[in-house]
């Protein structure tokens, strides 16, 4: 999230790289970017679109607006007749864009906007200024950064942004920050003016839709790859040797529409149909993690008597394409529409299904129209004025919300609307760590949790398989555990003012300290141990960060395994899923991408080398090795704990990760031997039996 990042106040180039410390670390952390550049030029909409290669992956959304230059010419042949105007502006964007080649890293730049426009993922308006005297060209220049939890940086400046001088400008940009107490009043009427400016509800200033022709101008710059990386970025490696497989991972023919699911229900997804309904069809089902989730909530949804429009918000793209199955596998209801991609593939066709649904009442036990889509993208302002615009939610509308706790995100709340008649939550953890204002809203919304399957309970009906826990104890260096203390006492300072500002920068180092563990340069060594005693088939590793799963992931493959990284940056992921069930991969690295709702039960080894403290997290990935496939017994855990070097015996250093410890031995079928080893080596820190139970 944003405010994880130790972003400065301002950033100058004789002091900062504004590429990479700025731009890329507030767009790997953004859901949404909204930009206003000045001018239109390929210059300056090559700048605007440094680091937006990030979005490539993630789908985060991005607005642009920019200004066209005009001759003296244009804005004569504008006043005169209004008509004109579209084809004047569109003639000067097009002028614009010709000016820069293909190859050019402008051109390339302008590549990664092309490719962002034909996914659906940019939208680009043309500002201009409208006075008595005439016309103007708009030239502000302002910069929104939004994340998943809410949280925005605004950022001012760069204003010599030109084709000649992109790579060697010297900028300088001030930066605000919603979390910032002194930032507030600065950052709120900056953002409320980029809103304005978008409606077209700014005086003097009118904002049209980019132009069609200028559009499919800008779409030559689409690259035949996709775009991974910035120009001034340095080439990197993403993916290891790989079988290779082009099957589709499933095909089924269409079946008979009908109201009911085609699997007969087990009596804990009947007991939690039953708790739904007599909740009034509203409220949160908190089911262990293969406990059957998603076929609870289809059943719920057919089992309503009326029913016009379903729709299914989740997290990622690989969780739609697990639900799109799951319908076309259990259920007869229709093939559903899918919220991704391109827009006009779907928002066009969803306005015509709600006008066709708003527009009179149509026949009872009809199958109700489907939308699936990622949170992300469902919850995008031009969704809600689509919905609007067709009149509304039909009477009988539902949302299944799985991973509820992310709608909890406070760019994701637009998708809670009160026109939801009937409401589902599904999740495994559905409460927010650290974000209590998130979870009231989440509970709230769809009437708190009204049913519970617990991950013990699962294992206990024999529903998932037992594992056994293994913990590998590791020492910080000395250079390390300096650092960490360090970080120690700054917080316990910054803590004790009670200042909202300085309570934030704690906040920041706090996380700080945590990479200290999560990075700890002993994992590394320790990992040879690891792959000795638990050598890796369909195993999943989850390592610190994109650095730290490059590493081990070349580590991996050095040592003759069949390995990829799995993470927001690689893009193909869907099929690295499909070669990993195949067995084609002995192990995929990840960092969190493989913590929700990953479906593959063939695994049943994961190492866990880096873990945040979040309950939820630890819970998510526990639940990934844990579920039933022939031939499956026993999964096994292996955890890394790390301790401080022997020279000190306190139990500080260790606090943060020794809840995940206890929570994964109460719970492991060799919890006795685990813990009595655990005890022994944890002795010197203080750590007993009673801490166990």
């Amino acid at each position: 999230m944003l405010r994880a990042l130790s972003l400065e106040s301002s950033y100058r180039s004789d002091k900062h790289n504004l590429l990479t410390d700025f731009y890329l670390p507030c767009l790997e952390e953004s859901v949404q970017y909204s930009r206003a550049v000045g001018y239109f030029s390929s210059g300056t909409l090559g700048a605007a679109a440094k680091g937006l290669n990030k979005f490539i992956g993630r789908k985060g959304y991005v607005r642009l607006v920019a200004s066209p230059v005009l001759t003296e010419e244009d804005a004569t042949a504008i006043q005169i007749g209004y008509k004109r105007r579209d084809e004047v502006i569109s003639n000067s964007l097009i002028f614009s864009l010709r000016e820069c080649p293909l190859t050019h890293p402008i051109g390339q730049r302008l590549g990664v906007l092309a490719w962002l426009i034909s996914e659906g993922l940019l939208d680009i308006k043309i500002a201009m200024v409208e006075t008595q005297g005439g016309l103007g060209i708009y030239h502000e220049k302002i910069g929104i950064f939004q994340d998943d939890q809410g949280s925005q940086v605004v950022f001012t400046g760069s204003a010599n942004e030109s084709l000649g001088g992109l790579i060697s400008n010297f900028e300088s940009i001030d930066v605000y920050r919603s979390w910032i107490e002194a930032d507030a009043h600065r950052i709120q009427p900056k953002i409320e003016d980029f809103e304005a400016l978008w409606d077209d509800r700014t005086p003097h200033l009118r904002v049209f839709d980019f132009p069609e022709a200028a559009r499919q101008e800008l779409l030559k710059f689409r690259p035949s790859q996709i775009p991974l990386r910035d120009p001034e970025e340095p080439d990197s490696v993403t993916l290891f040797p790989i079988a290779k497989e082009d099957t589709p991972p499933y095909s089924e023919e269409n079946k008979k529409p009908s109201h009911f699911v085609k699997v007969e229900l087990l009596p804990r997804q009947t007991e939690a149909l039953q708790a739904w309904e007599a909740a009034g069809h509203q409220g949160i089902l908190a089911m262990a993690t293969g406990t059957g989730k998603t076929i609870t909530g289809l059943a719920c949804a057919a089992n309503l008597p009326i029913l016009d429009l379903l729709v299914i918000g989740v997290p990622t793209n690989e969780i739609v394409q697990q639900w799109v199955k799951e319908i076309s596998d259990r259920t007869t209801f229709h093939s559903p529409l899918i919220g991704a991609g391109s827009a006009n593939g779907w928002l066009e066709p969803l306005f015509r299904k709600l006008r066709l649904l708003n527009s009179a009442r149509m026949p009872t036990q009809r199958l109700p129209a489907i939308l699936i889509g990622r949170y992300g993208e469902l919850s995008k302002p031009r969704v809600k004025e689509l919905i609007t615009d067709a009149g509304g939610l039909p009477e009988c509308s539902m949302l299944i919300a799985d991973e509820v706790h992310a709608t909890g995100a406070f760019g994701h709340r637009r998708l809670l609307r009160d026109d939801f008649s009937y409401r589902l939550g599904l999740s495994a953890t559905p409460l927010r760590p650290y974000d209590e204002e998130g979870t009231e809203v989440v509970l709230t919304y769809f009437g708190g949790i009204i049913y519970e399957f617990s991950l013990e309970q699962a294992i206990a009906a024999g529903i998932l398989c037992e594992y056994e826990y293994h913990v590998y104890i590791t020492a910080l260096e000395d250079e390390e555990y300096e650092e960490f203390q360090a970080l120690t006492a700054q917080i316990g300072r910054l803590r004790a003012s009670q200042d909202e500002e300085q309570l934030a920068r704690a906040d920041l180092l706090r996380i700080r300290r945590a990479s200290i563990l999560k990075s700890a340069s002993s994992k590394f060594s320790i990992l040879s141990r690891i792959l000795d005693d638990f050598p890796p088939k369909r195993a999943m590793v989850y390592c610190a960060d994109i650095l730290q799963a490059t590493v081990i992931a070349r580590s991996l493959a050095h040592r003759g395994f069949r390995v990829a990284r799995y993470s927001s940056e690689d893009v193909d992921r869907k099929r690295l899923l499909t070669e990993f069930s195949r067995g084609y991969l002995d192990a995929l690295v990840a960092i969190k991408c493989l913590d929700e709702g990953i479906d593959i039960p063939e695994t049943d080894l994961a190492i866990i080398l880096a873990s945040d403290t979040s309950e939820r997290q630890f819970i998510q990935r526990r639940g990934r090795v844990l579920r039933a496939a022939a031939k499956k017994t026993v999964a096994t855990i292996v955890d890394v704990l790390v301790v401080p070097p022997q020279t000190d015996v306190s139990a500080g250093v260790i606090k943060s990760e020794l809840n995940r410890v206890l929570r994964f031995a109460r719970s492991a079928r060799n919890r006795m031997s685990t813990i009595t080893t655990l005890v022994h080596e944890l002795a010197p820190y203080g750590i007993s039996h009673p801490d166990f139970l």
